[in-house]
């Protein structure tokens, strides 16, 4: 299985042994202050098989990414997801509160919209953003993500994609 590449940062598949790192980030009110509520140890599961079932379908799904020296930074990665009635891959992305603020989701997105163009062929990459959220805005942007359109079927009542023709 080939992983995006990085300077600082290293990418690998979820698995069972990461649910107290997980939990802990997606459980963060702080990392999920625009998604519904904060992941309970039982959703963060849930969470983790849907990217394990994701990797075993299609190759990847959201990755857990660390330092080169270790550290736990979070996840990242691309998953279909659904935009307007159609399916669309998407980079998603996820950096615990202890390590934001040092170009760790930029570098780790960047990474994985290359191995999306280079890797998978894709025709096309997504980011879901709520509208409020300015900093996966700015990352989207960063990696050469335009706003598109809005979305109206997610868990918020509206949702911005952001897009690149690969």
């Amino acid at each position: 299985m080939a992983f995006p590449q990085s300077d600082r940062l290293t990418f690998r598949n979820m698995t069972d042994d990461d649910l107290d790192d997980m939990a802990g980030m997606l459980g963060d009110p702080e990392v999920m202050t625009y998604y519904p509520r904060p992941k309970s140890i039982a959703e963060t599961r849930v969470w983790i098989d849907w990217n394990k079932a994701n990797y075993e379908e299609y190759g990847y799904g959201l990755w857990i990414v660390e330092t080169t020296s270790g550290q736990f930074v979070g996840d990242c990665g691309l998953t279909w997801q659904a935009v307007n009635g159609r399916l669309e891959l998407e980079v998603g992305y996820h950096v615990r509160s202890a390590m934001q603020g040092r170009g760790y989701a930029t570098e780790a997105a960047a990474a994985c919209r290359d191995f999306a163009r280079d890797v998978l062929n894709a025709p096309h990459l997504v980011a879901i953003i709520h509208p409020d959220n300015d900093a996966s805005r700015r990352v989207a942007e960063k990696i050469g993500l335009h706003f598109e359109e809005d979305d109206h079927g997610g868990s918020i009542d509206v949702r911005s994609v952001y897009g690149l023709v690969l």
